[in-house]
């Protein structure tokens, strides 16, 4: 009967934006909530068969969704460890429910956003208990290979608050002017030391003691020449390196090396030749004879090594490595790399967080605290470094704020109140008419 079917549609009407409300509460009450993502709710007529010419209303279904794809506005934060993705990956999270079984498996679950922080133990998680997980990274800070098409090689990222780190010397450059003055004849011939700083493997400030030895000929012309050597103080003052340095006195080239030649006793301390084309001659040193690298400049190059005038000065020390030194901060750059800063100015990769990116991210389950979960619909996963492919990048010092629009809540707000008592109207009516119709008997 038309006049029930017209009953049944007002009641699926009431229903239909009685959903619909809640949705929008939901989305107003979440205005203000990191990472929300609004709730939509839309309408579909159902179409039933008339019989004999007479129409039948078949009243409205409603689908309610949830739409993950939508990104908020960044937010500025202090906290270095406040994590949002720019553009449309997630990151891998998973419950601090899972580190309490002590296993490696932690299931993983997807955010857009969260404020991290570490813990008692040195977690980063966030005060809901989810935890931030990644690629740990190897001692000297590179990525080992992991699998892209699941979550097994993830960890929970663990910062050692109290953590120290140094950093080996591995190569130094060595820029001297000579005096030129002490190889011509009548010279006093006087070694001229110089003492440079390095740090061994365990972050151990040692020296390395060079000697500079002019050749002072009998008549001139000038010899241009000089012995270096090389003594290490964490061998004793061992001699690690000599070398014949033959400088070029023409006018083009006047001042710079001309040639290096390793000699019988630095050949017997195990160093190596110097390579004219990089100026770079190796040495062993430290405790254990580790190899280390000494740029003294090129073949007629100038800038590190010279023979100019008649001073003695360092011209160019420079060198890496560092001490042993404290943790200071930890940050996470646009690659999602997660970096320990120390005091002494290393900067140590722990982690790789990598951007989670899916087909049908609308297809994703929602649970509590804004995190997602796979399913049937979503598609399976892909682990992308952030900032290449098509997932984005991670920002540091930011937030996501909520998808929700206030301004278009209250508008669809008023339009479903509407809709809700027009609906009403009609079951009012169809009573009345019904009413009407048990009158007739009477």
């Amino acid at each position: 009967m038309t006049i029930s079917s017209s009953l049944n549609a007002g009641v699926s009407g009431l229903a239909a934006n009685a959903n619909r409300l809640a949705t929008i509460a939901d989305n107003i009450a979440n205005s203000s909530t990191y990472g929300y993502k609004r709730a939509q709710t839309d309408f579909h007529s159902m179409v039933l068969d008339g019989n004999r010419g007479t129409y039948t209303a078949g009243g409205v279904r409603i689908t309610s969704s949830r739409m993950i794809d939508q990104s908020g506005a960044l937010e500025a934060t202090n906290n270095p460890t406040d994590l949002a993705v720019r553009g449309r990956g997630f990151l891998p999270v998973t419950q601090e429910t899972s580190l309490i079984s002590n296993t490696d498996d932690y299931p993983m679950f997807l955010s857009t956003t969260g404020s991290f922080r570490t813990d008692a133990n040195g977690i980063l998680r966030t005060s809901t208990g989810l935890v931030l997980l990644g690629w740990p990274a190897n001692p000297d800070g590179t990525i080992p290979p992991y699998p892209r098409d699941t979550s097994d090689g993830l960890r929970p990222v663990q910062i050692q608050t109290n953590q120290f780190a140094a950093e080996p010397t591995t190569e130094i450059t060595l820029g001297v002017n000579l005096p030129a003055t002490e190889t011509e004849p009548g010279a006093s011939g006087t070694p001229l030391n110089l003492s440079v700083e390095y740090f061994d493997n365990l972050g151990t400030s040692q020296s390395i003691a060079v000697t500079y030895t002019p050749d002072v000929p009998g008549a001139a012309p000038a010899s241009n020449r000089w012995t270096m050597e090389l003594r290490d103080s964490a061998q004793g003052g061992a001699l690690i390196g000599e070398y014949e340095l033959v400088f070029d006195a023409t006018q083009a080239n006047g001042g710079t090396l001309q040639s290096v030649t390793l000699t019988a006793a630095g050949t017997a301390a195990g160093a190596g030749a110097w390579n004219p084309v990089t100026g770079v001659l190796n040495v062993d040193v430290g405790p254990l004879g580790d190899t280390m690298s000494i740029n003294i400049g090129a073949q007629n190059a100038g800038g590190i090594m010279s023979q100019l005038s008649d001073s003695f000065a360092p011209t160019s020390i420079i060198k890496n490595g560092f001490p042993v030194g404290n943790l200071t901060s930890v940050e996470v750059d646009g690659n999602g790399f997660v970096k320990a800063v120390f005091d002494t100015g290393i900067t140590r990769t722990l982690y790789q967080v990598p951007i989670v990116d899916l087909p049908n991210p609308n297809g994703l389950i929602t649970l509590d605290n804004q995190i997602y979960t796979l399913s049937s619909t979503s598609g399976s996963f892909f682990l992308w470094d952030a900032g290449d492919g098509p997932t984005g990048d991670v920002i540091g010092y930011a937030l996501e704020g909520s998808t929700t629009d206030i301004a278009g809540e209250l508008t669809d707000l008023i339009q479903t109140q509407r809709a809700y008592s027009s609906n009403a109207k009609v079951i009012q009516t169809v009573d009345e008419m019904l009413q009407e119709t048990t009158n007739i008997k009477r």
